[in-house]
């Protein structure tokens, strides 16, 4: 019995111990990454329009639970890399890749969750779209990132 009793202090005592070293290793200004859904793309429509002179196809999208996201995500973050000449571009960039993972553009001054409602992408009209494209949220704060499902490029 004492020895029994011995062995579950002894236990007791490295799973303490275990914890706390845990809590003290992380740095003090580390900002953990919030704990958030992956987006849920899905396709709204095309629309034909032209630009410099060449016919595209703009393939849009809505992200289902973009109400998930919190607004700072969103915040323009001037302390963190410029997009191009933005220095003020947003936290969270968001990109479109094809099945294959072949980037096919990209968003990085979104300005609130809401605006996940009006991404897209576009092709030139002669192009055969990807059958799959998702999308991927990189919250560069926090160095997460957050990737959809496969949405289709057609309804």
């Amino acid at each position: 019995m004492r020895v029994t009793k011995r062995i579950f202090m002894l236990f007791s005592a490295m799973l303490l111990i275990t914890a706390a070293s845990n809590t003290t290793l992380r740095p003090a200004s580390a900002t953990p990454a919030p704990v958030l859904p992956n987006p849920v793309l899905y396709f709204t429509g095309t629309e034909y329009f032209t630009a410099g002179g060449e016919k595209l196809i703009r393939y849009s999208y809505d992200v289902l639970n973009k109400d998930q996201y919190p607004a700072d995500m969103f915040a323009a973050a001037p302390a963190l890399p410029p997009c191009g000449k933005n220095t003020k571009s947003s936290r969270t960039w968001v990109d479109f890749f094809d099945q294959s993972g072949k980037r096919l553009y990209g968003f990085c001054a979104l300005a609130k969750p809401a605006d996940l409602g009006g991404i897209w992408f576009a092709l030139p009209e002669s192009d055969v779209p990807p059958s799959y494209v998702y999308i991927e949220l990189n919250d560069r704060q926090t160095n997460t990132k957050y990737k959809s499902n496969l949405a289709d490029t057609i309804m």
